[in-house]
Parts: structure tokens; sequence; C-alpha cells
């Protein structure tokens, strides 16, 4: 019998996969975190999580609250300094894939966590930067992962926190950028990839039980649908039970 899956399960789970073959990732808070871990446990056993803090190698055994969390220092191989984790790890680009996430984002995967509304007198006043510009810049990789709605997934951008690809073709090569920016951006309704010329995000992949008109209603910006659209594979009952044995999951509805 076929089991029921969440939207987020779904989008951490395809996330999850999109680090297959990487050595190392430099991992966000939130969903990133959920994601990272899942494919440390079940598809790359040998995956470095490097968290902002400090700590290489943490092997969590529930979702941490924040970079600061203690369990993470508690489980890691090793912890440095701040200082060090960006000047020698990350900048220099030694750290494989960055997961990011975001309160904005746009058709160039640009992200916003900085402020909802006008910067001197916002609307909602968020987190911030934190590493996610530099972890943007320098990782050879980056991987964006967040809940979709024409609140989240934008035409403009309330602020310009992190650099995705500009304004399109060119424009991180003209920002002396030298990692290759976002390979793929994940919501819980499919997942949408650069293209090769452009560099807009495109939706290539429909998770199950989702059309593209559901996708088109959550978009800000006039959506590119490939031609080559797929659909995201289910979720193994490997990774469903993973998940939630150690309370990953998360308070989405069931799709199917």
């Amino acid at each position: 019998m076929k089991r029921a899956f969440t939207t987020d399960e779904i989008m951490t789970i395809a996330a999850s996969r999109e680090l297959i073959g990487a050595r190392s990732c430099f991992v966000g808070i939130g969903l990133p975190s959920i994601a990272a871990n899942l494919a440390r446990s079940l598809h790359s056993p040998g995956l470095v999580l490097v968290y902002e803090s400090g700590t290489i190698g943490a092997k969590p055994t529930r979702l941490p609250l924040s970079i600061g969390d203690g369990e993470l220092a508690r489980t890691a191989d090793i912890v440095v300094s701040v200082p060090e984790i960006f000047n020698y790890w990350l900048q220099p680009g030694r750290i494989d894939v960055g997961m990011l996430s975001g309160a904005q984002v746009d058709c160039f995967a640009n992200l916003n966590t900085t402020v909802i509304g006008s910067y001197e007198h916002p609307k909602v006043r968020l987190p911030g930067a934190g590493g996610a510009p530099e972890i943007a810049t320098a990782c050879p990789r980056t991987i964006i992962v967040m809940r979709q709605s024409k609140r989240t997934f934008v035409a403009h951008l309330d602020f310009l926190t992190t650099v995705g690809f500009g304004v399109g073709a060119g424009s991180r090569a003209s920002l002396g950028m030298p990692g290759a920016g976002p390979s793929v951006l994940i919501s819980d309704l499919g997942m949408f990839r650069p293209d090769p010329e452009t560099f807009e995000m495109i939706l290539t992949s429909l998770h199950p039980g989702v059309s593209v008109v559901d996708v088109r209603n959550a978009t800000g910006w006039d959506l590119k649908v490939s031609g080559e659209l797929i659909e995201t594979a289910e979720p193994t009952d490997e990774e469903l039970d993973y998940v939630r044995r150690l309370n990953f999951g998360t308070s989405a509805e069931a799709t199917n």
C-alpha cells in the first residue's frame, strides 16, 4: 500500500537526493539541515556536514535549533573558529555544496533574508544574511530549499541579500563569483533548474499530485516549464521512516 507523505517530506527528501556524491555540505538551519542530515544517514554516509558556527563533521541525532545548538558541537569531528570556517574552508572552495533557504526567491534564484517591505520601514525584519552570501559565492554549487507561494516566489525581491544568478547570464562572472551558482531550487511543489543560456529557473520536475497550474498559481513571475518535465520520485519507506523517527517531520498536510 502506498504511504501518504507531506509536502515538506517530499521537498526534504528530494533535496537530500541532490547531495548524492557530494563530499561536504555547508548547511543552513531549518529545511536545509533536515535534508543534509537525511542525505548523510541514508544516501551519502561519507558526507561531511559543516555548520557556520565552526562544527565540521557534525552528526546530530535531532534537528538542531540553531547553528549554536550544542548538539552540533557534541557530535562533530572537530570544532574550529568561525573565521577559520570562512577563511580556510568556505572561501577557497573547499566545501562542495551549500544548502540555503530564504524568505523570498526570484526567477534568477536570488534570495532575500533581510526584510519584507522597504528596508527603512520594513513590515517584517528577517534574520539577515548570516553566511549565505559567502556560501552562494564560494561553494562550487548551491541548493535552495523553500516552501512556495506567491509571497515567497516573487517577481521582485524586497531586498537582495544573496546573489544566485543576479540578472541572468554573465552576472556571476561580472561580480567575480567563483562558484557555479544554484544547481537546483526545490519547493514543496516541484523542482527548478537554471536554463543553460539565460540562467532563469525553469520548472523541471513536479512532485506527485501537483500540476503545472498549481505551480503557476504559486509563482510570482511568468514561469517557464521544461519541455522534458518529469515527476519527482516518491519517497521510499526508508526515507520516510528516517525523517519521522528522528522527529524531522513537519506539520504540512499529506498530499497522497
